[in-house]
């Protein structure tokens, strides 16, 4: 589907998957809910992938590929990680093994046909879950969570018998991670005495081990049979080992369960041999598995590989194949979002699929369900690929006569014409503010945890106060306190709620810059494209003004991270009145911070440095990992902004330019000399 999609189109479709994989990843990760299979979610994640792939200029800020789970909102205590606890991208063939592999070998600069060893292992359908212990003594338990920040688990995973109190010899401070999971033979023993004591019935293993680990209440864990395995590690006060093998064999020494499972492959081919022989064995092993996992053996290589946004360059899960069912599309529901994009969401006859009942699937956009050929009352195949909404891969019964489906041309929510502008794909209300669908998915949006994070204005007060006319525009938040008398006349407001929320609206006057720009909803620019925005250009005000000025397309998209459709994007929004009404009103009531970094301060930081030509001793991308570092900026392009350029052999154009505007050239071993000393 990628290859037949435009350059706008693809924008459209990469926005519509952020959204939908944070909404099922908030479910998966923070409510124990799936509402899909893993096989729905890994096609959903694949498909953002390839287009990434395909359009890298529009990989998006809140890109699921720079996201990692769901922040804990449970009432657990937050704990932050050490060393954040990341996922690991996905595989769904040889050819995408094949491939990983190669990729690592040309960021390391070694030649297609060296050798570089992996490690193989089982992937466990469980939660992830980090032990530390200090002195020899366990200390902490924590979920993932985001990544960054999880939640406080001890007391619960001191019950788990295969998580060892104490051990010996082993460094002053190690931090193991792994999953925690719940056998199949478990599982349906608990499931069983659930039922027979009127109990919850869990969907499957893994969300009844996520709920066992994460109660309040350590007596109810210890009454779940659960289970750990080892994968991995965290912060370590000294190395157990030079490669990733021997370390999981000393973890496993110090009592703590490993998988028999775990090789060590020279070859792909072996790689693939023993991804083969698990997924046929799959079905007899005592746990849930939905792939294999690779890694990069020699850990001073795993060093240098380093990491992407949310995962490491030097690991790979290579996914099982999803898994799919047939059923009848009984309806099909218009959805309006906060950018007026109008979704069709089809209702389905309940089917389950990979354990999990499935009745909505998502139909993405008028011009999928003239794909397809869809008519309410056709026979579908749907696919799970994940824990989101599944998609629709079949229309088994397209040529049965039947009437047509009419996507509407007026917006269900307000009335307004909905229509497709040129070369886009999306259906889109015209209405703006006047939809209350739009007015109330911005506010939503904008006090949204990833945004400003406002506590206590939720969906229900943001609907209430837009229905008392007191909310129109994200201004009107921090002027609410204005209403405080009316406000505590209606039902469920007392003194200290509406204190509790006009308290949390003033907290946030002073918002950081990069959540800020990302609550605007300006479409394209997610969280991660917000903070390489401001990470540029310091403020939203400079921001706006290179957006205004000319050529300032050019100069956006030349951001690292940001490319042509978000500097289209910005360029539009900016140059909309009304847009820039709504900022000026903003910006009368709060003052978002400038860009913070926090980088290592040198002598090169807030530079800006471009690598041109074919450096020898290390991959493009490891070079620019050590020039943010240092805290510059790695530029594609040459400008009279400009600082270094790094010349590695067969430099073209770039070098040319920079001789021209009298920019500092330098070598490759030049370059390795400044790293060196900073």
């Amino acid at each position: 589907m990628a290859e037949a999609l435009t350059e706008v189109e693809a924008a459209n479709r990469l926005m519509r998957l952020a959204k939908e994989i944070a909404r099922h990843d908030k479910l998966y990760h923070d409510r124990d809910a799936p509402e899909i299979s893993d096989a729905e979610y890994d096609a959903l994640v694949r498909e953002n992938r390839e287009l990434e792939a395909q359009f890298p200029q529009l990989v998006r800020a809140d890109s699921p590929s720079k996201r990692l789970g769901a922040a804990p909102t449970t009432a657990l205590a937050k704990v932050a990680h050490a060393r954040p606890m990341l996922s690991l991208d996905n595989a769904f063939s040889g050819d995408e093994v094949t491939e990983f592999v190669a990729r690592v070998k040309r960021f390391l600069a070694l030649p297609p046909d060296a050798s570089v060893a992996f490690t193989a292992e089982p992937k466990i359908d469980g939660l992830s879950c980090s032990v530390r212990y200090e002195r020899g003594q366990l200390v902490l338990g924590a979920t993932r969570g985001d990544g960054t920040t999880g939640e406080d688990v001890t007391a619960n995973v001191r019950t788990i018998a295969d998580i060892p109190q104490r051990i010996e010899a082993a460094p002053d401070i190690l931090e193991v991670r792994g999953e925690v999971y719940m056998s199949k033979a478990d599982f349906e023993a608990l499931n069983e005495r659930q039922e027979a004591s009127g109990g919850k019935i869990f969907a499957n293993p893994r969300n009844a081990a996520a709920g066992s680990l994460r109660q309040k209440d350590p007596g109810i864990t210890a009454a779940r049979p659960l289970r750990f395995l080892a994968h991995g590690w965290g912060e370590m006060s000294e190395p157990l080992a030079d490669t990733q093998y021997e370390a999981m064999k000393r973890i496993e020494g110090f009592g703590i369960p490993v998988t028999d499972l775990l090789v060590r492959c020279d070859r792909i081919e072996e790689m693939l041999a023993h991804y083969r022989a698990i997924e046929k064995a799959r079905a007899d092993l005592p746990f849930d598995i939905d792939g294999v996992v690779y890694k990069v053996d020699r850990l001073d290589l795993q060093e240098r590989l380093g990491f992407v946004a949310r995962a490491p360059r030097w690991g790979l899960a290579h996914k099982f194949p999803a898994e799919k069912a047939e059923t009848t599309l009984k309806a099909i529901d218009i959805q309006v979002g906060r950018t007026g994009k109008l979704t069709p969401v089809g209702r389905l006859t309940p089917v389950g699929v990979g354990g999990v009942i499935v009745a909505n699937v998502t139909l993405h956009n008028r011009d999928e369900i003239e794909r397809l050929g869809l008519r309410i009352g056709d026979r579908v195949r749907i696919q799970r690929a994940g824990d989101v909404i599944p998609q629709v891969v079949e229309n088994l019964t397209r040529d049965e006569p039947r009437l047509p489906y009419v996507f509407p041309d007026h917006c269900p929510e307000c009335g307004s014409e909905a229509v497709a502008e040129e070369g886009e794909v999306d259906v889109r209300c015209t209405g703006g503010l006047i939809c209350p669908a739009q007015r109330f998915e911005r506010l939503r949006h904008f006090v949204s945890r990833g945004a400003l994070d406002i506590e206590g204005l939720g969906e229900k007060s943001i609907a209430e106060f837009i229905e008392l006319g007191w909310l129109n525009s994200p201004a009107d938040i921090f002027r609410l306190h204005q209403h405080r008398g009316e406000l505590l006349g209606r039902e469920g407001w007392k003194e200290k709620s509406a204190d509790n929320l006009f308290a949390a609206i003033e907290a946030k006057r002073q918002p950081d810059g990069p959540r800020f720009l990302f609550g605007l909803g300006i479409r394209h620019v997610g969280i991660v494209t917000a903070k390489d925005l401001f990470k540029c250009f310091g403020t939203i005000e400079e921001l706006r003004r290179v957006a205004l000025s000319e050529g300032g397309e050019a100069e956006l998209s030349s951001v690292q991270g940001v490319g042509t459709v978000v500097a289209e994007a910005l360029h539009g929004f900016f140059h909309e009145k009304h847009n820039r009404e709504v900022l000026d009103d903003l910006l009368y009531e709060v003052s978002p911070q400038p860009f913070v970094s926090d980088a290592k301060q040198t002598k090169w930081s807030g530079k800006t440095i471009v690598f041109t030509g074919s450096l020898e001793t290390m991959s493009r991308d490891e070079a620019k990992a050590q020039a943010e570092r240092l805290g510059a900026r790695a530029a594609g392009s040459v400008s009279p902004k400009t600082d270094l350029v790094v010349a590695g052999a067969g430099a073209g154009s770039k070098l040319k330019k920079a001789e021209e505007l009298g920019i500092r050239v330098i070598n490759e071993a030049e370059w390795a000399k400044i790293v060196a000393e900073a």
